[in-house]
Order: structure tokens, then C-alpha cells, then sequence
């Protein structure tokens, strides 16, 4: 007899979901992790068999990566892939097939760095790291303030980006607009001191999102999905807000949804912490409610320890999924995306819905260091 959690688990996580032209065959999502094993930015076939490896596994989404659009200024290492080039865009062409052939869908990230470049990194060197107003998220080295044409450029390289993905086979797309990014810079008040038409209150400050949101979904179909990755910590600033309350929170997200998101991906680092006091709602299900929107939620899903908790060997690595359940049982959201669970077990979705728990491999530092 299946135990409650397996009954509970198929019930709840084995349904399709359906956003567009998109239909997953479960609410199980796999959370986008950066690696650094596509030499010249150029993805290959094990790239293609490591996200094939996750399809067949019985993930129903995959959120590749991040991805550098094409912008001088957009990445900081050799080694990430890119969402453009014809080298490139082929060896993406092969990994969305190989998804596609184990019965997966998948969206890449696309991703630009902004001012989390750093000075004189690859792949081009000589490219000025940039923001909203030029200013880092910490130290004191600052960068270049974007001109209206850089405004423009940035916002043409997510469209083309976009406009790939379509046409090389991809089932949507994701803008990397959290963690201290380049979108996110603009949405954030500490990097965005601007005093033109993108910077002052949270509307202004979200304009460059919807800009670029609104070229993307100009490029491709309308049941084509866009998803926006938002935050409200930053890398190094955990404490970070873009709304300290509901309220400033929908200031933020109302412009995106206008200008063609489909869905979030709210990214925290624990999922079953509440984001405002006075309620359980975690940031998934307060965007969710705020928004109109489908949401995914993400953070620590099947682990019982803290990302750096991880490389210091505490926790044994897994941990029940229960309240995980409860929450997707209630709507709170309507996708979870696992990142390191994934890693440490490609067969982590299947092995969940199949009720086959005690074959559970744990995360450890030893599969971040392999990313198979």
C-alpha cells in the first residue's frame, strides 16, 4: 500500500499544468543552477545529456542555466553558455531535443549580468561593466551608468534571445530578473538612483523590466510563455526588499504582467518561510495573489540544510516533502522547482512520485562538484 505522502505526492505534484502553448506533465520544475561546462559559451552533448538525464528522471519543466544574451557587457565568465551565435544556438537546438525526446519541455534563462561583471573578465574583456546608475551591489568600484542606447541594446538582445528560443524548439522563455542581475538592478532602490523616466518610484524603477518583457513577447508568439525570475534577496544582501509590504510588492509586479509575463519563478532560499507577516504565503503566493499570474516557488525543496550549510557537511541532505504538499495542495502556487536535490539524484522526480523515497540520493558537496 502506498503511504500517505507517496498517495499525496502523486495526487498533488503528478498534475499537468498547462500555460500557453506550454503543457508540463507534472508541477515538478527543474531550477535553473549555473555551470561553467560550455567552453567559448558553446553548450554540448553533455550538456544535452545532462538535462535529458533530469527529463528522463520525470522532471516536467527544465529552466536551463542562465544564459548571456548578446550584449558585450552581459557575462563575466569563459565558460557559461550563450543564447546567441550560430555555434551556440545549435548546441541549444540539440539539448531542447534531447528534453523533448524524454518527454520534458524546456525554457532557457536568459540572463545578463550587469554590474556583477567584473573588470576585464571574459568572454570580452574589454567590456565596461554597466547598470542602472553604475553602482555595485557591494564594494566601491563603480561602472558605467547606461545611456538611452544602452537601454535599447540590452533590451534588443533579450528580444533576439527570445526570438531563438522559438525558433530553435524551446517551449517558452525565462527573463533572469532576480538575485542582483542586471533587470534586477533597475528594480532595486539601492542600484537604481536614476532621476530620468527608469528610476525614482517602484513604477519608474520597473520600466526598463517591462520594456524588455514587452520586446520579448513583440518577437514571438502569443501562447508563447515568458516567465520572469524575480527576488526579493540579492547575492550578498540577503535581507534585501523590493517591497516591504504587499503593497509595494504589486507596484512592482503589475507593469511586468501588463507587458506579457505569463508566469513568475519567485525565487527564495527556504520556500516554507512566509514573506509578510500576517500570513503563511510564501513570495510565490503572495505574487501569485498580487499578480493574477501562475507562479513557481523554489528554495531548499527536499533538503534539510542551507546552501552553505552544504559545504560544511552539516544536515544529512534530504528531508520530507509534506509541507511542500500542503501548500501545492492549496494553490499557493502552481509549480516548485528543485535545483540541488536535482544534482545530488537526476531521478529525484520519479523516484518522489513513484514512492520510492528510501532510494533517495542525498546532497552533498561532492555532486556540485561533478554537475553530471
Amino acid at each position: 500500500m502506498l503511504s500517505t505522502t507517496t498517495s499525496r505526492a502523486t495526487e498533488v505534484l503528478a498534475r499537468p499544468f498547462t500555460l500557453g502553448s506550454l503543457t508540463v506533465r507534472n508541477r515538478i520544475a527543474m531550477a535553473p543552477m549555473t555551470r561553467e561546462f560550455s567552453p567559448g559559451g558553446v553548450p554540448g552533448t553533455d550538456v544535452a545529456e545532462y538535462y535529458a538525464r533530469r527529463a528522463a528522471g520525470g522532471v516536467g519543466l527544465i529552466i536551463t542555466e542562465g544564459t548571456y544574451v548578446d550584449h558585450p557587457s552581459a557575462g563575466t565568465r569563459a565558460a557559461v553558455p550563450h543564447f546567441h551565435g550560430e555555434r551556440a544556438l545549435a548546441g541549444w537546438a540539440g539539448v531542447a531535443a534531447a528534453v523533448h525526446r524524454e518527454g520534458g519541455k524546456i525554457v532557457p534563462q536568459l540572463w545578463h549580468v550587469g554590474m556583477a561583471r567584473v573588470a576585464g573578465a571574459p568572454p570580452v574583456p574589454q567590456a565596461p561593466r554597466i547598470g542602472p546608475s553604475g553602482i555595485p551591489l557591494e564594494g566601491t568600484e563603480t561602472g558605467h551608468t547606461m545611456t538611452r542606447q544602452d537601454l535599447d541594446d540590452v533590451i534588443a538582445a533579450f528580444a533576439a534571445g527570445a526570438a531563438a528560443a522559438e525558433a530553435r524548439g524551446f517551449d517558452g522563455i525565462e527573463i533572469h530578473g532576480a538575485h542582483g542581475y542586471l533587470v534586477d538592478q533597475f528594480l532595486w532602490e539601492h542600484t537604481n538612483r536614476r532621476t530620468d523616466g527608469y528610476g525614482g518610484d517602484p513604477v519608474s524603477r520597473t520600466r526598463f523590466a517591462a520594456e524588455l518583457v514587452a520586446a520579448c513577447r513583440a518577437v514571438v508568439a502569443p501562447d508563447f510563455p515568458i516567465l520572469f525570475r524575480l527576488s526579493q534577496w540579492k547575492i550578498g544582501q540577503f535581507d534585501a526588499k523590493l517591497g516591504s509590504t504587499p503593497q509595494e510588492l504589486e507596484a512592482v509586479l503589475a507593469p511586468l504582467a501588463e507587458a506579457g509575463v505569463d508566469a513568475f519563478h519567485a525565487s527564495t532560499r527556504r520556500y516554507w518561510q512566509p514573506e509578510f507577516d500576517g500570513s503563511t504565503l510564501n513570495l510565490a503566493g503572495w505574487v501569485k495573489k498580487l499578480s493574477g499570474r501562475p507562479t513557481i516557488s523554489v528554495g531548499s525543496v527536499g533538503l534539510d540544510t542551507e546552501f552553505t550549510n552544504a559545504f560544511l557537511g552539516r544536515g544529512s541532505g534530504l528531508a520530507d516533502i509534506d509541507g511542500l504538499l500542503d501548500r501545492l495542495e492549496r494553490d499557493e502556487f502552481d509549480l516548485i522547482a528543485v535545483g540541488r536535490a536535482l544534482l545530488a539524484d537526476p531521478e529525484w522526480a520519479a523516484k518522489i512520485l513513484g514512492g520510492r523515497t528510501e532510494e533517495l540520493n542525498a546532497f552533498t558537496v561532492q555532486a556540485l562538484k561533478t554537475l553530471s
